[in-house]
């Protein structure tokens, strides 16, 4: 029988091993600050609604915003101290409102889905469109999530950590057994303040109240910004911040409907929101089938959803060789998107 010494490899690996696995949080953590992170940050919402506003003000980056076609990328890095490896933001931003909701199957994949983002960019200034957008645009991004979750699951690559695990808040979350966290953490951004702070005082308690629900239902932070302004632009930058570096999450909470809203993820409560305004609201009519549904109908009665039209397909604009070259390119997205 062959004896093993106490020197050779096999003992040095066994006794790594067991290092390792009495190693504390604390030290794993010390270990990883000195490896750079790689995070994504998928920014959608409203179109024009200032989404590369905000994505510029992030990256620090003086210059005028230019309208964005479809889908682009930058990314952002950021040193942790000195002499050390930068860290990684990989930055997504969705063109075109809710036209282009089928693009999230780009930057949500099983390579980036553990360390995703979303940051969701709202114009206040237009709350005929808020409502659609939200859902549209929300819907979307959660089925590409879980439908990546789920082939990860499938094919067994969860096991090598690539999965995300499912959100889950903590136990002292408020309201956490009434609300429906969005699948990875979520930033919603109202944009242009300062055209909202002319509207009538009753329209804007109604869309503020909206918004806090809204994003307490789904787990997210909350923050209201005028491009205008630069210190809600500041402020925008800290929740993003957050989110792309992983740095301190804002703490301070503004809920003033006259003032720019300023809530972190969890510090506000359905009991502090209190219930829609229905001023001119029948509840009772409604049949709403969730709480999420009613504040839905109560908003809508009153920021009655646009009919939006799509000019490609309004036979006033009709024309025959351009229709031809249109269908042949929309048949060759949904190609690529399918073979995704």
């Amino acid at each position: 029988m062959l004896s093993r010494s106490s020197d050779t490899s096999w003992d040095i690996a066994a006794a790594e091993v067991r290092s390792r696995e009495s190693r504390t949080d604390e030290e794993d953590a010390e270990e990883d600050a000195h490896f750079p992170t790689q995070r994504t940050v998928f920014f959608m919402g409203s179109k024009a609604g200032g989404k590369t506003t905000v994505l510029l003000r992030f990256l620090d980056r003086d210059e005028a915003a230019k309208p964005t076609l479809a889908l682009e990328y930058t990314f952002g890095r950021r040193a942790r101290g000195h002499n050390m490896p930068k860290d990684i933001a990989h930055l997504w931003e969705l063109g075109g409102g809710i036209s282009l909701s089928d693009l999230v199957q780009i930057p949500i994949t099983a390579d980036n889905v553990s360390s995703l983002s979303v940051v969701l960019v709202l114009d206040v200034s237009k709350p005929n469109a808020l409502w659609e957008t939200v859902e549209r645009l929300l819907d979307s991004a959660r089925s590409q999530v879980e439908k990546v979750c789920a082939s990860l699951q499938k094919t067994g690559e969860s096991r090598s950590g690539k999965q995300r695990v499912p959100r889950v808040l903590h136990k002292d979350y408020p309201d956490r057994e009434l609300i429906s966290p969005f699948p990875v953490p979520l930033l919603i951004v109202g944009s242009k303040f300062d055209i909202f702070q002319d509207f009538d005082s009753e329209k804007r308690m109604v869309i503020c109240k909206t918004l806090r629900f809204i994003a307490h239902f789904y787990g997210a932070s909350l923050i209201l910004t005028s491009s205008k302004s630069e210190a809600t632009m500041s402020k925008s930058r800290s929740f993003v911040n957050q989110l792309a570096f992983g740095t301190e999450r804002p703490k301070s909470v503004s809920t003033d409907p006259s003032k720019p809203l300023a809530i972190p993820a969890g510090f506000d409560s359905l009991n502090q929101i209190g219930p829609p305004v229905t001023s001119d609201v029948d509840i009772g009519t409604l049949h709403a089938k969730n709480p999420l549904d009613l504040w839905k109908k109560v908003f809508e009665r009153v920021f009655p959803p646009e009919e939006l039209k799509d000019p490609a397909k309004d036979p006033q604009y009709s024309e025959p060789l351009i229709d031809s070259i249109r269908a042949q390119k929309d048949q060759v997205k949904e190609a690529c998107l399918m073979s995704l």
